[in-house]
């Protein structure tokens, strides 16, 4: 079994936010990426499979600062010497998807191959909203419940629009696209050029740009390993299975989650896809772990604060708490492995709410006392 990391992305402690407009606070920050590189090696050294973060902006007070899922992925990379980076992902509805296509090509290059791309649709309306690549788009989650269903159809079908052309842009040398709110190259036409003529293609004998394909092409063969982070619904779930997208799934309703299985697994069988029931999805929760039960009620603490004041308010329901001794969390993991059967589970640790002493022995620990009760040690380094 593979075991990746997920920051939250939170620049200070609860006393820190609580001061407000943490955000824009230069110091908090240069901690705040002084921290990560100090996780980020540590996790390489320790052997987990990859360190992920989200994409988020106009974060000012200061909850989830990742502002740039490239320039966040290459700089976790830099930090790394065998893990990989995984961007938990970028938000499509916010991004025009040849670009991203194509950003994301570069960035697997820049790391050698050493990347994992996670596509959401977005749940924070100040920000998608304000950065929405395709006019009238919004979050999955506006405050006015009225429009919600209106709005939450839009931003799906622009994001299930954005992972098809990200894909096509993958996998083809030239391209063309027109859906409902794309169109790839546009209508009004595009000129061309003597030397996409000569050296290039997508030229057509009227002078014109008629297709258009990215440079350069992924590193990874046809392209980075896809998720479809944090998904709950079961049309996300379809998608993915055709899409050829592992879900990150970290609730503890077992009942919804074999659900959830079985229904990637037929749709995929339906799609012509034949995936393995431990290939299905991928598993995971908060951890919360340690021996000493007053360090670990404050840690539970520390993290209750930072879901109830921020992620509960937007309507995402508490993720599964892995929490108690090495016995106890292992007993969590390894009944939620006989009845889903997975390969990979993704923990997400308190970084920046929690000092890193706090963090750094909660990281060793699990990796010293719960990993090898699931996994061995690659020659690399890594638990598998």
């Amino acid at each position: 079994m593979k075991f990746h990391l997920i920051q939250p992305g939170m620049i200070g402690r609860q006393h820190e936010i609580k001061q407000g407009m943490a955000g824009q606070k230069k110091v908090l920050y240069q901690r705040y990426l002084e921290e990560i590189r100090g996780y980020v090696k540590l996790a390489d050294e320790l052997g987990y499979a990859s360190y992920g973060h989200n994409e988020h902006h106009l974060q000012l007070e200061g909850f989830e600062v990742t502002n740039h899922p490239g320039m966040f992925s290459l700089f976790v990379g830099m930090h790394a010497q065998r893990m990989r980076v995984s961007t938990l992902g970028y938000v499509l509805t916010t991004h025009n998807p040849v670009r991203a296509a194509e950003e994301i090509a570069t960035l697997d290059h820049m790391l050698g191959g050493r990347l994992n791309v996670g596509f959401t649709r977005g749940y924070q309306s100040r920000w998608v909203g304000s950065y929405a690549s395709v006019r009238g788009a919004n979050a999955t989650t506006p405050q006015d419940a009225k429009a919600r269903g209106e709005v939450d159809t839009m931003n799906r079908e622009i994001f299930e629009e954005c992972v098809g052309i990200v894909k096509k842009a993958w996998l083809n040398s030239i391209f063309s696209h027109k859906g409902k709110y794309w169109q790839f190259p546009p209508e009004t036409g595009l000129t061309g050029h003597p030397a996409y003529e000569k050296y290039g293609a997508g030229m057509g004998e009227d002078g014109m740009v008629h297709e258009i394909g990215i440079a350069p092409r992924c590193y990874q063969d046809p392209h980075p390993p896809l998720y479809g982070a944090f998904a709950h619904s079961m049309r996300t779930i379809d998608m993915w299975a055709r899409e050829g997208g592992k879900p990150i799934v970290m609730a503890n309703q077992m009942e919804f989650c074999e659900a959830l299985w079985t229904r990637y697994m037929n749709t995929a069988a339906a799609a012509g896809r034949d995936v393995q029931r431990e290939d299905a999805a991928a598993w995971g929760g908060v951890l919360m772990l340690g021996s000493d039960k007053k360090k670990l009620e404050h840690k539970k603490a520390e993290h209750d604060w930072y879901w109830h004041e921020f992620f509960l308010p937007f309507g995402q329901g508490y993720a599964n708490c892995l929490i108690g001794d090495a016995d106890e969390v292992s007993r969590q993991i390894e009944d939620a492995h006989k009845r889903l059967g997975f390969s990979e589970m993704w923990l997400q640790f308190g970084q920046g709410h929690l000092d890193p002493e706090e963090n750094e022995e909660e990281l060793y620990e699990f990796m010293e006392k719960v990993a090898p009760r699931f996994s061995t040690k690659a020659p690399d380094g890594t638990w598998v």
